[in-house]
């Protein structure tokens, strides 16, 4: 199967904080990819920079057979990317601002009148189309976005916390759309989350990296495995992965006997 993101020890600093280092990791096509942490532990970063909003340090960053250090462009119209504090044109319309998200992808007037009359239903905000962005509420900007960011059918959509701010009915439609996005139409899905009971849910494969590295990486089952636990609640391995990685530098550190 085809890999969509390859990174290849990607370190990254701010000044004499280490906020990746060396992560390496591969998401293969179709993959609905669950990215976790604690705070700080590189997630936000690591998205930048398959994203090509920040550039590493070192390392390498392959999208679709594509290096990003040379291909930024071309990539960025690979993906889709849904932010976890969006910024959108308030004094425009819903289809408005699709019309112009279109037009930065080079669409047809034609494709994006189509696109967008699909999608905004899809997210129940036909009844809005024709509304200013500033008089939506939390959870219609949200699916905004996200029609926003499908508009172009992206081959990778990059997202961060996509459920804030949405209502359970909210939460089980994109969990649908998502998932059939992955399992049906082969678009790889990169989703970072603080929610472990929905990446457990619905991703193929999860990742949890911790200060600035890839800890485990795989299935359900295959964290399982790493943690040596009979646990299959991911909450309960993400913590027992988390404390362990955390023990065993202080190990080394000399501070535990």
């Amino acid at each position: 199967m085809v890999s969509m993101i390859t990174l290849h020890e990607i370190t990254k600093r701010y000044g004499k904080t280490l906020a990746l280092d060396k992560l390496d990791l591969q998401i293969k096509e179709g993959e609905f990819f669950g990215f976790l942490g604690p705070n700080g532990a590189g997630k936000t970063t690591t998205i930048k920079i398959i994203t090509g909003l920040l550039e590493a340090d070192s390392g390498e960053v392959i999208i679709n057979s594509l290096n990003i250090r040379k291909n930024t462009n071309d990539i960025k119209k690979l993906i889709g990317f849904i932010p976890d504090n969006p910024y959108l044109y308030e004094k425009l319309t819903a289809n408005e601002y699709l019309r112009f998200i279109g037009r930065i992808f080079d669409m047809s007037a034609d494709d994006i009148r189509e696109r967008s009359r699909y999608l905004l239903n899809l997210f129940g905000l036909e009844k809005w189309q024709n509304e200013l962005i500033e008089s939506f509420s939390h959870g219609m900007r949200q699916k905004t976005v996200m029609a926003s960011a499908l508009l172009h059918r992206p081959k990778i959509i990059i997202v961060d916390e996509p459920m804030v701010g949405l209502d359970p009915k909210g939460i089980k439609l994109v969990k649908e759309i998502f998932s059939e996005l992955a399992a049906n139409e082969g678009v790889t899905i990169f989703m970072s989350t603080h929610t472990l009971s929905i990446a457990q849910e619905i991703c193929t494969h999860i990742g949890i990296i911790n200060k600035g590295k890839l800890i485990a990486h795989g299935t359900a089952k295959e964290l399982q495995e790493t943690a040596n636990s009979s646990q299959t609640d991911l909450e309960e391995i993400f913590m027992l992965l988390t404390e362990e990685v955390s023990s065993t530098e202080l190990a080394l550190k000399g501070v535990l006997n």
